[in-house]
């Protein structure tokens, strides 16, 4: 036989403690539940339970977001990369394409694109 739950005065909706709702949806997105049984075993609805997962997410991410920076590149007007100078290595492949190395790259990252360029 189930269980009747019976609300009196003008307050219909059912309150949830953060630790209850925490253990729900721990229960709910385990390895291999159901999230529909467990709903039905804490007779709460699918969709609240998946709007608790959603608002639990946002407070994940608002709690973990920092602030930082972020290397920017700017492009000139014609859309190419800024140059810091003139290329030391200048390779013109077929089809107009052209490989630059500038003074400025490690010598084993050179080496590897002069090998690649000759397979």
């Amino acid at each position: 036989m189930g269980q009747i739950t019976v609300f009196g005065g003008p307050e219909r909706r059912r309150r949830w403690r953060d630790d209850e709702w925490a253990k729900i949806l721990a229960e709910a997105f385990t390895r291999g539940a159901c999230v529909v049984q467990v709903a039905r075993q804490y007779d709460v609805s699918t969709a609240l339970v998946y709007t608790w997962r959603r608002k639990a997410a946002v407070q994940d991410a608002s709690a973990s977001a920092e602030v930082g920076f972020f290397e920017a590149v700017v492009l000139d007007e014609a859309g190419g990369y800024p140059l810091p100078s003139a290329p030391t290595v200048v390779v013109d492949l077929p089809g107009g394409r052209r490989v630059n190395i500038f003074a400025s790259a490690p010598p084993d990252v050179a080496a590897a694109v002069l090998k690649a360029l000759i397979r």
